[in-house]
């Protein structure tokens, strides 16, 4: 879009911006505290410079510097979900990494662009009783921002193959603005099949000689056992008792059914994470093959393009640093739907 600038803050390997890109925004920066990010989002995003920053080292003059002058400013961003995901409940830096949230009201506040958006994932909006939530929501409509909250966004209805549920948030200056409507009813979700099955096949802890990005992560014995012994869409009580985990096995465990599981072939696939390359870290082992999914199926899941280049050529691919920064991705998709949004309220509202 002309004369419309896009800063994106937690901008990570670029799936947003890149959603935007696609849409005809002009992305001028991303920010973001992982510098192995800094490849894959200016590879794929032309010209659109990454800042290696922490969010509480950036500052509001820093953020406005980045606009051209009379242009619209977007501001978007995706704090990190973890504090708020139910995967991560126990984790002891939580109450560090929530305070992002007020950070980034803090920068919209200062910053006052035009328009924002912020993805998350809905237990936010109940985190700690909603009062983080609703205290960014509050300074916002402080600042005169008309607000509008989609708090369950259901992937599948968009496009996207993965169970996948977010909160979508947008604020504008001119007035509020709707998500656009959904592209998909639920007999036409794309799913597993129809994303990964084109795939060669591979074995846990193989790599395909074409394409680097397709590996999978290697299985001890004992997982190989197990993913042998799962069922699509099962979970670990469909073993033999000797190969059930002596964790599951207490009453504390128990309740844990998310974990060693296949994926189903003709479903969207679980919601990813950054731990999706491993078999034992949720339901990611491939509907038959005796694995679980590889970086590429991952990101394929993700709706990143299958051109979208995540390490420089000759570079080695790791698996634990290359899935976290796909599995804690915005689906690239997601981000075409924030975007094609933010589009058209600006059309309806900046019309000559």
């Amino acid at each position: 879009m002309e004369n419309c600038s896009v800063v994106d803050l937690f901008c990570g390997v670029g799936a947003l911006t890149h959603g935007f890109v696609l849409e005809g925004f002009s992305v001028v920066a991303g920010i973001d505290a992982d510098e192995a990010c800094k490849y894959a989002y200016e590879a794929n995003n032309d010209g659109v410079r990454f800042i290696h920053r922490r969010i509480e080292d950036v500052t509001s003059e820093d953020i406005s510097a980045l606009y051209p002058e009379r242009h619209v400013k977007v501001l978007v961003g995706c704090a990190p979900c973890q504090p708020y995901s139910t995967y991560t409940k126990k984790r002891k830096d939580r109450a560090k990494r929530w305070k992002l949230i007020p950070r980034f009201a803090d920068l919209i506040c200062e910053v006052e662009p035009d328009v924002v958006s912020m993805e998350n994932v809905p237990e936010l909006a109940t985190y700690r009783k909603g009062k983080i939530y609703r205290a960014f929501v509050d300074r916002l409509k402080e600042k005169g921002y008309c607000v509008t909250e989609k708090l369950e966004v259901y992937c599948p209805d968009y496009g996207i193959p993965q169970q996948r549920t977010r909160l979508v948030l947008f604020a504008s200056k001119y007035g509020y603005i709707e998500i656009i409507s959904e592209t998909r009813s639920p007999e036409e979700y794309e799913t597993v099949r129809r994303t990964i099955e084109h795939l060669k096949p591979l074995e846990a802890g193989e790599t395909d000689k074409d394409d680097p990005l397709h590996k999978a992560a290697s299985l001890s014995d004992l997982n190989l056992k197990r993913i042998k012994a799962s069922k699509p869409g099962g979970t670990w009580r469909d073993w033999p008792g000797k190969l059930v985990a002596e964790c599951h096995k207490k009453e504390s465990g128990k309740s844990y059914s998310s974990v060693y599981g296949r994926m189903m072939w003709d479903e969207p696939a679980p919601t990813l994470t950054g731990q999706c390359y491993g078999f034992g870290n949720g339901r990611f082992g491939h509907p038959e093959q005796d694995r679980a999914i590889s970086l590429r199926e991952a990101a394929l899941l993700q709706t990143f393009p299958p051109d979208y280049e995540f390490v420089a050529p000759d570079d080695e691919v790791y698996i634990k640093v290359i899935g976290r920064l796909i599995g804690n991705a915005v689906p690239v998709e997601l981000g075409r739907v924030i975007a094609r949004s933010i589009k058209r309220h600006l059309a309806d509202h900046l019309k000559n």
